[in-house]
């Protein structure tokens, strides 16, 4: 049985006892104990059942890549599902339950599974969930729904109490991770003068050598790590991080940090967890290597774990797996699990080497405490259901004879080590594959690289291959300096020197013993919580899928919770054999972000309840609450869709509004609309291939009105642009649009035209605007006073930057209305001031500040179209008879191709047209004109649309605007919409779709 050990246990405090509870049981164990060192502690072997066969799942690792223990932490609001027992570190009163258990962990249903595995096989599903097809939707789908997930999801009522943070840091040098390697390229490249972020994702520093030991510089190890961080804590240019871990590597030196501030000691008041964005010139990724599991019959049975883990929990924790441990390898490393099994107390009844002359001076220490080693061997099959019993030996070369059976309660194997590529990858960089040392590499002269062409991440460590203390080290030293050095800072690199044992070289082992019979084969495991098996990866192969991408989707192997850590080189190498092609050509499966899971707090960080999606507050949004202002939602503001008076209805506020503006004044607070700077040599360019019409040659001082479509043709943002000089414009959006057109002018220069000299700038924030509308319009403005605003001075579609009622202003004379119309700019922080002045000085033409619904209104009352009203994402220019504003002189525009194809111009396409009712009633809004005869579907066939429908106070009728077939050319004709009943009939006659002012004598006063 696994218990705690009298001695030993370097992470833990014996003085501290914490409680804490798994699958409904109390338990006791120690400040420092993580989860599973505690359950392991107390011989809680048996963890959880795994995801396809709910076979019998113990703890296999120790640190992040344990694909077994995984757990559902805490209970109502505190409740997170999916956690590593290896990773979470014990506090009191933490309670946790197992995960894809029925009805119990020792007694799960689930278990049956494992008597029709042969059945089960890789890809069963794309076979058997074809037929019958009737059983799809009442029995697969339901089964299928029931079976997915491993943990519980929270409730849906119940919300997070924790909080949660984004930070953003801008360094010289990050490295990432703290063992021996990390430290040492740190305190390089810091001694340089760079800022330098050190982050490691544990709680501890110093990585493996704290266990494994070793000499750096004639002192322990230990000391060493002690000394090296006490002299960077010291260093004001370098910030050290623990329980930080290096989520994922971007472009142009971005990287994310997971910091887990208070998991830990979750009483303890602050944020929980902290997502940390970094910006780096040099990123160095020191990260470790992973052994590997050993595939063997039985590989999965509680008790079988990775070797340095066995070495881990007894050195760290004090807690024994067993008291006879059977240690299976094909490298030296794993006789270090066996001297501390054997200096601890315990027993170790033979190391069984795979190589036919086992290992080097490690072997021989092992020897000399009593150990039996017998080399040239493997094990045939582990024995056991919840825990190992037994295990059987064989020769390594053979098909699986047993020569021995050695009774044991744990094992310890150990396949080789695997440098942690991950980040590497996750920007560009590429792997070799090392023959010697068996495993994946980064390729130094292939590296993620940055915008001017160079290295922007660097490996140092373990994770380059350099599995050596003194070979690490070395390394190290030379990757800070080099990355100090492309950050623009010079060091002399002096690396320590350490002392370590040699090793002897590592054989290759992808299957134990090497001609297992597929019995054998049929219960050696490579990916432990998906339960893929040899023989499945061999299957696959078999049915013909030979690209290790497929073979993963085909087998699920290494889509587990854990990613792969553990399984995807034994799964490659297994396919590579089974195709009989070297592992280089296999290659690997896409190393993706974030390195681990990270939880979705994080990920929203502040971004939750009211400031989760804030609401957006022009300068005037308190004098429009204080007001009556009746609001609506446009894209994240809230605009007044019409200022009710008491006693008043909004529909009557509506025609108010209308008619005060119509007859003498208004004033629309249009701070919302979008206000995009365009600036550079190639300004001008720029904007001819934004919008259809011309905007290079566009004077200063005049504005110009332009449409904006997609690469796909169609309108998607319309506005009022102005040439401010030389080789700037200023581009109006829909208020919604702004951040849409912003980002989209933003992809098109940093994708395509990334060379072009343009800067861009949403400035929407940075003016509050003010329409000020109506015959008095001019009246208003001369009364404030400080500029001229004259027909003369001023002309329609221009701008000037003056002074006004004493504020700084720029005054465009555009309209959206058809009356006299101006649209004054100012500063933000003026813009509550101005407003206040206007509404003193307008009250003598019964100054009236009117909503959006009155805007909507009466640009409908002009024929105006509205982005989103009469566009709705398959709309072109020419179906709004805008081709007036598509220039035919122009090259190219985007969408100008896409409005040649033939759908673009099938003459039936629905065109815009005015729609009067002929009782003078109003449309629904997106009722359809019916015509003659059903379609395939036993539908009416439909000749048109309403697009926007108004009850009209100036005309006192409805009016509409809607795309009808042929609309243009069937002037007077009455057709007919279906009411929203679908079966009552209005008839309406197509007119103009300009109902007011056709002559624009009023705009143009």
């Amino acid at each position: 049985m696994s218990t705690r050990l009298a001695k030993g246990g370097r992470l833990i405090d014996r003085s501290k006892t914490v409680k804490f509870s798994f699958n409904g049981k109390s338990f006791t164990g120690y400040q420092g104990d993580t989860l599973a060192s505690a359950l392991l502690a107390n011989d809680q072997m048996l963890v959880g059942r795994s995801f396809k066969y709910h076979r019998p799942r113990g703890i296999v690792a120790s640190g992040a890549e344990e694909p077994n223990a995984l757990v559902n932490l805490g209970s109502g609001v505190t409740h997170e599902p999916n956690q590593r027992a290896t990773t979470t570190e014990l506090f009191e009163g933490l309670t946790a339950t197992p995960q894809n258990v029925w009805p119990s962990l020792d007694f799960d249903i689930g278990a049956v599974n494992s008597y029709a595995s042969r059945l089960l096989t890789a890809g069963f599903y794309y076979k058997m969930f074809m037929y019958p097809r009737a059983f799809w939707k009442h029995v697969y789908e339901p089964f299928i729904r029931q079976s997915a997930g491993l943990g519980k999801a929270p409730d849906a009522e119940t919300r997070d109490p924790d909080t949660y943070e984004h930070f953003y840091a801008f360094v010289d040098v990050l490295v990432i991770g703290g063992g021996v390697a990390g430290l040492q390229a740190a305190k390089t490249a810091a001694d340089s003068g760079a800022k330098v972020l050190l982050m490691e994702q544990t709680a501890d520093w110093g990585g493996r050598s704290l266990v494994d030991g070793g000499s750096i510089d004639g002192k322990p190890a230990v000391d060493w790590i002690k000394d090296t961080l006490e002299a960077l804590e010291n260093m004001p240019n370098v910030t050290l991080r623990n329980r930080m871990m290096g989520a994922g590597v971007y472009d142009h030196g971005y990287a994310l940090g997971y910091e887990r501030l208070t998991d830990h000691a979750p009483k303890v008041a602050g944020p929980r967890h902290r997502l940390w964005r970094i910006r780096a010139k040099q990123i160095v990724t020191a990260t470790g290597a992973i052994e590997r599991p050993l595939s063997f019959a039985g590989n999965d049975i509680p008790g079988v774990m990775l070797a340095a883990a066995v070495r881990d929990y007894v050195i760290n924790h004090g807690v024994s797996i067993g008291d006879r441990t059977v240690v299976v390898t094909n490298n030296d490393d794993a006789y270090r699990t066996a001297i501390a099994l054997k200096e601890a107390g315990l027993d170790v009844p033979v190391i069984v080497d795979a190589r036919e002359f086992g290992g080097g001076a490690l072997m021989e220490q092992a020897k000399a405490l009593g150990i039996r080693v017998e080399t040239g061997c493997g094990i045939a099959k582990v024995h056991g259901k919840k825990r190992v019993t037994s295990v059987d030996i064989c020769k390594q070369a053979g098909e699986g004879a047993v020569l021995w059976s050695i009774p044991c309660e744990a094992v310890a194997m150990s396949g080789g080590w695997s440098p942690v590529v991950h980040l590497w990858s996750h920007c560009g960089g590429k792997l070799n594959w090392d023959d010697t040392q068996a495993f994946f590499r980064p390729d130094a002269t292939r590296p993620p690289k940055g915008d001017d062409g160079e290295a922007m991440v660097r490996v140092a460590g373990s994770a380059n291959g350099e599995l050596g203390l003194n070979a690490g080290l070395q390394d190290a030293a030379a990757v800070g300096q080099a990355a100090a050095a492309a950050a623009g800072f010079e060091v002399a690199a002096a690396a320590p020197q350490a002392s370590e044992e040699p090793e002897t070289p590592i054989e290759p082992i992808w299957q134990m013993p090497q001609g297992a019979h597929y019995g054998l084969r049929l219960k050696s495991w490579l990916d432990f919580q998906n339960d893929v098996k040899v023989s499945d990866v061999q299957l696959a192969a078999q049915e013909g899928y030979e690209s290790v991408e497929h073979t993963k989707r085909y087998t699920t192997l290494g889509m587990a919770t854990d990613q792969g850590k553990l399984s995807n080189i034994n799964g490659l190498a297994t396919l590579s054999n089974a195709l009989g092609e070297d592992i280089p050509q296999v290659g690997t499966t896409t190393f993706r972000p974030p390195y681990t899971p990270i939880s979705m707090g994080a990920i929203a960080g502040e971004a939750r309840g009211e400031i989760f999606q804030p609401i957006r507050k022009t300068p005037m949004h308190d004098w429009h609450e204080a007001n009556g202002a009746h609001f609506e939602p446009v894209g994240h503001w809230r605009r007044p869709y019409a200022f009710v008076k008491s006693g008043e209805s909004v529909k009557e506020a509506v025609h108010r509004e209308v008619l005060a503006t119509r007859n003498s004044l208004g004033l629309l607070d249009a701070s919302t609309l979008g206000k995009i700077i365009v600036k550079g040599p190639d300004a001008g360019k720029f904007m001819d291939m934004m919008y259809t019409n011309m905007m290079s040659n566009l004077k200063i001082g005049k504005c110009r009105y332009g449409l904006m479509c997609t690469e796909n043709g169609f309108l998607t943002d319309d506005g009022v642009v102005a040439r401010i000089d030389e080789d700037t414009w200023l581009c109006h959006t829909t208020t919604g649009g702004a951040d849409r057109i912003h980002a989209h002018m933003e992809e098109w220069l940093q994708t395509e035209w990334w060379d072009w000299k343009v800067y861009t700038a949403n400035i929407t924030e940075q003016l509050a605007q003010v329409a000020v509308v109506g015959p008095n319009a001019r009246k208003l403005l001369e009364k404030l006073g400080g500029m001229d605003v004259s027909k003369e001075a001023l002309p329609f579609m221009e701008w000037r930057d003056g002074e006004l009622g004493g504020f700084p202003v720029r005054a465009y004379r555009i309209s959206f209305s058809g009356e006299l119309s101006y649209e004054i700019a100012v500063p933000a922080n003026l813009g509550r001031a101005f407003w206040d002045k206007l509404l003193e000085a307008g009250a003598e033409w019964n100054a009236t500040p009117y909503g959006t619904e009155c805007l909507h209104i009466m640009r409908a009352e002009k024929g105006f179209i509205m982005i989103g009203d009469e566009t709705d994402g398959t709309v072109i220019p020419q179906d709004l008879g805008l081709n007036w504003a598509i220039s035919k002189k122009k090259e190219d525009f985007l969408g100008k191709r896409a409005q040649q194809r033939s759908h673009m111009t099938d003459p039936k396409r629905w065109k815009l047209v005015g729609l009067e009712t002929v009782d003078g009633s109003t449309l629904p809004d997106g009722a359809y004109a019916v015509a003659e005869g059903k379609n395939a579907n036993g539908q009416r066939n439909t000749q048109g649309r309403v697009t926007s429908t108004y009850h009209s106070p100036t005309l006192n009728k409805g009016i509409a605007m809607g795309l009808v077939l042929n609309g243009p050319d069937r002037m007077g004709e009455v057709i007919e919409f279906a009411a929203v009943d679908g079966e009552t009939m209005i008839g309406a006659k197509i007119v103009s779709p300009v109902f007011f002012d056709p002559d624009g004598e009023k705009q143009n006063v």
